[in-house]
């Protein structure tokens, strides 16, 4: 053959070629890590089941660990017998689910509201919340919510068949979520809110997306949350914010008297140092010891119990009254052993201390104080919680650290009143400036 009788190569031909292998490889390539993807998926699925029915069959040893997991533990050994005994099918009913009670306060705004159509059901996974409010007004039955195992799931739903269950905050169940799916009944969840440091955001976190998938919609407190989620593909968003807001915002119309607190601040500038922990206990021991005469404090401890109360005192070295053992209204310190009058404390505070954020216990409700307006004192550890971040950017919320800190920032506060009043403006404002959360969450629930 001559040279010149070959034909002239057709490039284009290879070229096309060249594509479709690239193509293919592409094809290969995206299937190989979608397959890889969905096995990543299958493994983590069948590790947190069987991570879950490891708990549950560890129970025995697990109530053995406190007094508290002892009621974690039995609570959720009765609830199946418990749930038998109620008629669920002669009302609609409303499924709530709460962490714990601070959870709970966040639902109530909404339950108040549904009530009046349905009868309402809570489940709660701490024993804080659940033995706290077992026999709130507003709940026809509240349970310990059972392990997340595909066979509790399915029981727990088809029992109760709600017209519809909010999840609150944080709380995503992956076996829960897929049951209530199953049988067509919408998951809200109410005041969430996601940070981008939340293991779902993570490259690991693929099964917790996966879960998110059976929310019908999602209520968050804030852009923040809402973005995280769009950044996901999610659209079924909105940005309602804390429907703790329009809790706390009624106090202001009910009566807050409290004969004992005013009788024990008489004249004198209160502080309330709110739902305390022992590690709080380390930043205002000192501050109480050197305080001036015309200060009190009233402390009022989320722990109760008497060893608990007896070692704060122990600290102590300036007069002090137990609420239990009498009260003395010349004393400098009044210590509240008992729960229910917190939110009305606050409103004679002129400065308030909101424990939880020393150590890890977690920061509790500041707007029950901020409500009342009043410049508010925390730990450092907030990252978890929208509210005072927001606060703290407005300058309504002042983080300390150690004892120095909380004794500079409360001399301060003391002596500079135009500074006191303006931050107390601040925080008032910031809890009238928030409410509404309730209607836009009813106007989707019910429409």
């Amino acid at each position: 053959m001559r040279i010149c009788d070959l034909k002239p190569i057709n490039t284009k031909k290879i070229d096309s070629l060249q594509k479709y292998k690239k193509l293919d490889g592409v094809i290969k390539d995206s299937r190989y890590f979608r397959i890889q993807k969905l096995a990543t998926l299958h493994m983590q699925f069948l590790l947190y089941n069987s991570i879950s029915y490891l708990f549950e069959f560890a129970f025995p040893l697990v109530k053995l660990i406190s007094p508290k997991m002892k009621l974690f533990v039995e609570g959720r050994i009765r609830v199946k017998e418990s749930l038998k005994q109620i008629d669920f099918k002669s009302d609609e009913w409303i499924w709530f689910h709460c962490a714990s009670l601070g959870e709970y306060e966040q639902a109530v705004p909404v339950i108040e509201k549904l009530k009046q159509q349905y009868k309402i059901t809570v489940s709660f996974f701490s024993p804080s919340g659940y033995e706290q409010k077992k026999n709130h007004h507003l709940i026809d039955f509240a349970f310990y919510l059972p392990i997340d195992t595909p066979k509790n799931a399915q029981f727990i739903v088809q029992h109760i068949q709600p017209k519809a269950a909010l999840f609150i905050k944080y709380e995503f169940w992956r076996n829960y979520f897929s049951q209530l799916n199953k049988d067509n009944i919408p998951i809200y969840m109410v005041s969430a809110a996601f940070r981008p440091n939340q293991s779902l955001f993570k490259w690991y976190g693929g099964f917790l997306k996966r879960t998110l998938n059976f929310v019908s919609h999602f209520f968050v407190q804030n852009e923040i949350s809402a973005q995280l989620l769009k950044q996901q593909g999610f659209t079924n968003i909105t940005i309602s914010g804390d429907t703790r807001f329009d809790r706390v915002h009624r106090q202001l119309s009910m009566d807050n008297q409290l004969d004992f607190i005013a009788n024990f601040k008489k004249d004198r500038l209160a502080i309330i140092l709110g739902s305390t922990w022992p590690d709080c206990e380390t930043v205002f021991i000192d501050t109480i010891n050197n305080s001036k005469d015309n200060v009190c404090f009233i402390i009022a401890p989320h722990e109760i119990k008497s060893e608990k109360i007896n070692a704060l005192v122990s600290k102590l070295t300036v007069p002090t009254s137990v609420y239990s053992k009498g009260i003395d209204n010349t004393n400098k310190v009044l210590i509240v052993d008992t729960i229910g009058f917190l939110t009305k404390i606050y409103s004679y505070a002129d400065i308030a201390y909101i424990g939880g954020a020393v150590g890890t216990t977690g920061l509790h409700n500041i707007l029950e104080a901020a409500v009342f307006g009043m410049p508010i004192i925390t730990g450092n550890n907030t990252t978890k919680f929208p509210e005072a971040q927001e606060l703290e950017a407005k300058g309504g919320l002042i983080k300390v650290s150690d004892s120095t800190s909380f004794q500079i920032t409360i001399d301060e506060l003391i002596n500079n009143l135009e500074k006191r009043k303006s931050i107390s403006i601040i925080t008032s404002d910031f809890a009238d400036n928030n409410i509404g959360a309730t209607t836009l969450i009813l106007e989707k629930v019910l429409p």
